[in-house]
């Protein structure tokens, strides 16, 4: 062959440019802490699925967060704040969709490295549903949106939040649901969810930046984008963004063949995809940083703990 016809080089992508395997990644650092009890994920093969009953122009459509209302009196709660134990919930809860909410994400592990904590509509998409909505995509919005508690607990999460999330859901005479997890036990926690709503009829896709986490449960339907955790509807500032990734969430509703659908949204996070190299990642971390974050991880325990308690006396 000469030298014009040779082959041009092949450039292949990163190894690590492939999503963040977050079970794996979570599972390393803890144990790097020193914590010899690898937390044991949710984990189904068979899904539930509803089809849609009704075309989405004439279905009631609902936002399920697991961010939290803010509490002026909790601490710092907005962008650049640290994990903040002091800010979560413990019981499913319900807001109105009226106007805007004000929901942060300091309480659960987001990656406070690479994602934005200034514009919620990266983790609520309230205007690009209002927008749907204004459109006629959707027939109408639940007059509430619901907020679901990122527990540990895999029994509380199904026997106690999910049957208070679809009474709610219920009253509300609501036919799909549009799931936004942050942290990894929030991808969980709403993948749990969203089978429980599959199987009292109520359609759902989750949005979703924990993809293994979210496959490995198993659910209906699941849009996946490879952002940073925390922001799993949308690139921070960026309309664009928002109103294509919704739209996505939609059609998915729509086009589904069956359970464990899942769609990539062609929208990237940056041109450089060293970012995802950094999330809980014990091989990057000095033995210095390891005992402070250890120290850390103690004192969210006991003050996580000391709210529970107190708020639902467990």
């Amino acid at each position: 062959m000469s030298q014009s016809m040779a082959p041009a080089e092949i450039a292949f992508a990163p190894e690590f440019d492939q999503p963040v395997r977050y079970m794996l990644r979570t599972r390393s650092y803890y144990l790097g802490l020193g914590y010899d009890n690898p937390y044991v994920w949710a984990h189904y093969i068979d899904a539930p699925f509803t089809p849609l009953k009704n075309p989405l122009s004439a279905a009631r459509l609902a936002l399920v967060t697991t961010a939290a209302p803010y509490q002026a009196d909790k601490g710092p709660q907005g962008a650049g704040a640290a994990y903040n134990a002091s800010a979560k919930f413990y019981e499913p809860y319900a807001g109105s969709m009226a106007s805007k909410p004000d929901l942060r994400i300091a309480h659960v592990g987001i990656d406070r490295k690479h994602a934005d904590m200034s514009d919620s509509e990266c983790w609520f998409p309230y205007e690009a549903a209002q927008a749907a909505a204004q459109s006629g995509r959707i027939g109408s919005l639940s007059p509430r949106f619901y907020g679901l508690p990122s527990n540990r607990s895999q029994r509380h999460t199904l026997e106690t939040d999910a049957p208070a999330i679809i009474a709610m859901c219920q009253a509300d005479a609501v036919d799909v649901a549009v799931l936004i997890p942050n942290c990894p036990i929030c991808h969980q926690s709403q993948s749990l969810l969203a089978r429980a709503l599959e199987s009292q009829g109520i359609s759902t896709v989750v949005m979703a930046s924990a993809k293994d986490i979210v496959e490995y449960c198993g659910v209906p339907r699941m849009l996946f984008s490879d952002f940073p955790l925390g922001n799993a509807a949308a690139r921070p500032n960026d309309p664009e963004s928002r109103t294509l990734n919704f739209e996505l969430a939609l059609r998915l509703l729509e086009s589904a063949p069956g359970p464990r659908t899942s769609m990539q949204s062609p929208l990237i996070w940056s041109e450089d995809p060293s970012w995802k190299l950094d999330y809980s990642n014990i091989e990057r971390l000095s033995s210095a940083e390891v005992a402070n974050l250890k120290a850390e991880a103690e004192a969210v325990r006991e003050t996580a703990k000391a709210l529970r308690i107190k708020t639902v006396g467990k």
